[in-house]
C-alpha cells in the first residue's frame, strides 16, 4: 500500500495584526490631523457635533469644485494621502497572508471607519475618500506587496532588508518587534 500523498496547506491568514496596526495607524493619524488642522478637528466645544450629520446625510461629493477637491480637501491630500493610507491598510493585511480580496475589504473597512468614526466629529464623510482610498490604495498596495514578496528571493541580505524596509517600513518595524507577519 502506498502512503497518502502529503498535501501542503498554505498558512492561515492572520487578522489580529492588521486590525491592531490599522487602529493604531488611525489613532496616530488623528493626532497629526488635529495638530495640522485644529479647525475643525480640535474644536472640543463641538466635538461630536457632526456625527449626526455624518449618519443622516450622504457623503460629501460636490461636483462644482475642482477635480479631486470634491470634498473640500486639497487635491494632494486626496490623490496622494488617501492612496497611501489605503495602500497601508491593504499592504498590512496582504503581508499577514490575507488574500487580495480580503485585503481590499480591509482597506474599504478601514476607510469607512476613518471617515465615520475618526473624522466625522469635524467633517461629514467624503464620497471621494470612501471610494478612492480602498480602490487606488489596493492597486498601489498590491504593487508594494509584489515588490516586498519578490525581495524574499534576493541573495543579498542587505538588499532584501533595504527593499522590504522601503516598501513596507511600518510592517518591517512591527515584524522586528515580533508580530510575525
Amino acid at each position: 500500500m502506498e502512503p497518502a500523498p502529503v498535501v501542503e496547506t498554505a498558512p492561515e491568514p492572520v487578522y489580529a495584526v492588521p486590525v491592531v496596526h490599522d487602529a493604531a495607524l488611525m489613532v496616530v493619524m488623528r493626532g497629526v490631523e488635529t495638530a495640522i488642522w485644529p479647525d475643525p478637528f480640535a474644536r472640543t466645544q463641538y466635538f461630536g457635533a457632526h456625527y449626526e450629520e455624518a449618519f443622516t446625510r450622504p457623503p460629501i461629493f460636490d461636483t462644482h469644485k475642482r477635480a479631486f477637491e470634491w470634498d473640500g480637501d486639497p487635491w494632494p491630500v486626496n490623490v496622494f494621502g488617501h492612496a497611501l493610507f489605503g495602500s497601508e491598510l491593504y499592504m498590512r493585511a496582504r503581508t499577514c497572508r490575507v488574500p487580495w480580496y480580503g485585503s481590499l475589504a480591509f482597506a474599504a473597512a478601514g476607510s469607512t471607519l476613518w471617515e465615520y468614526a475618526f473624522e466625522a466629529n469635524g467633517v461629514r464623510p467624503s464620497g471621494l475618500d470612501l471610494v478612492w482610498t480602498p480602490l487606488v490604495g489596493s492597486a498601489l498596495g498590491e504593487g508594494r506587496f509584489a515588490i516586498w514578496r519578490a525581495a524574499a528571493g534576493f541573495e543579498s541580505k542587505t538588499a532584501r532588508i533595504v527593499v522590504r524596509a522601503v516598501f513596507d517600513p511600518l510592517g518591517e518595524a512591527e515584524r522586528a518587534l515580533g508580530t510575525g507577519c
